[in-house]
């Protein structure tokens, strides 16, 4: 009954179990929902990535495909012919007018700085490098400069001009220079032929190609000075090319020539020692023209000459490249060339 105490735990009793009851329904519905909650989520990662992994996939053929269009090899040039095509052939070649450096840079915009230069057409047959011994010549190299970068250019070779300056006013030696450039220019770049020309001899047809050949080359053969006639056929001067293992051959130039004449012939002989011949243009194509002047100062004829020519198989495998002893002071790359100023030591 209301009132007696029996009663009334008897209804808290239920009550109490009626809330335990309701709780324990209550974290029960919160434990399914939040199981299915997470699967809900798992499936919804699971989805994620799989789209992801698909989007991938399907952007993978694309980037490769663009990066392959990238990475194409370039097209390899073909080999230059043996005969260029844009060859001219005789040449009009007069010393009665002033060179502008900078003009005859703008003619010849595709000359690099240091005098570098290759074809964009085809790859050229050689790599080729010019060297030239220097000193008080400043007119007579713009002459070369003018006359030698278009013709070179249109031989289709791949060159590069280094004019090798002796320092100071001693005696003056070419050949020591000549190996210098030899030396010097190798560390720049891999030439396969060396081009040895006096500043003062200009080709006078751009047929008389500036490479090497199966043997040492005379190139600068029939010069106006001796009436375009070769004045003697061990003549080997003015402008030679000799192969990397030409050169090597004949171990380079004699360093023992101080002064003029003489070093010349004794090149002459080492060719012919090491049982090469010397090759020469046809005498339409070889000709040459020379700029008249007088003999530089410390440039007097060697009173030795003879008695070295004498003996130039007794000394040219110890005298040459092998035993060469120059300091390089300055490499100054100008617009042309290359300028190597060295000190060849005194006689």
């Amino acid at each position: 009954m209301p009132g007696d105490p029996s009663f009334t735990f008897s209804v808290l009793h239920r009550i109490c179990k009626l809330v335990v009851l309701l709780c324990f329904l209550h974290i029960a519905v919160a434990v399914v929902f939040y199981v299915r909650s997470f699967d809900f989520r798992l499936a919804f990662v699971q989805n994620q990535q799989s789209n992801n992994n698909i989007s991938k996939s399907q952007n993978t053929d694309p980037v490769v495909s663009y990066g392959k269009v990238l990475e194409q090899p370039v097209k390899k040039l073909e080999k230059c012919p043996e005969t260029s095509p844009l060859l001219v052939g005789p040449l009009k070649v007069e010393f009665n007018f002033t060179v502008d450096l900078e003009l005859v840079k703008k003619e010849n915009p595709n000359v690099q700085p240091g005098g570098r230069f290759k074809p964009k057409d085809c790859e050229a047959l050689q790599k080729v490098a010019i060297i030239i011994a220097f000193r008080y010549r400043e007119e007579h190299l713009k002459y070369w400069l003018y006359y030698l970068h278009p013709i070179l250019q249109r031989q289709q070779l791949d060159y590069g001009v280094y004019v090798i300056k002796q320092d100071g006013n001693d005696t003056f030696n070419k050949c020591r220079l000549l190996n210098t450039g030899y030396a010097e220019a190798l560390k720049e770049y891999d030439y396969n032929c060396f081009v040895f020309n006096d500043v003062d001899v200009i080709p006078m047809d751009d047929r008389n190609t500036y490479k090497c050949f199966s043997q040492p080359r005379h190139l600068g053969v029939y010069l106006d000075k001796f009436g375009f006639r070769l004045p003697y056929n061990g003549c080997f001067g003015g402008a030679t090319s000799l192969s990397k293992e030409q050169y090597l051959k004949i171990n380079g130039f004699p360093n023992n020539y101080w002064g003029w004449g003489g070093e010349d012939d004794d090149i002459y002989n080492r060719v012919v020692t090491k049982g090469m011949s010397i090759s020469r243009p046809d005498s339409e194509i070889g000709k040459c023209r020379m700029i008249r002047h007088n003999r530089d100062k410390l440039n007097d004829p060697n009173p030795q000459r003879f008695d070295l020519l004498a003996h130039t198989q007794q000394t040219m495998d110890k005298d040459g490249i092998n035993s060469l002893k120059t300091q390089v002071l300055s490499i100054q790359k100008f617009d042309l060339y290359t300028m190597i100023t060295v000190d060849v030591g005194k006689p």
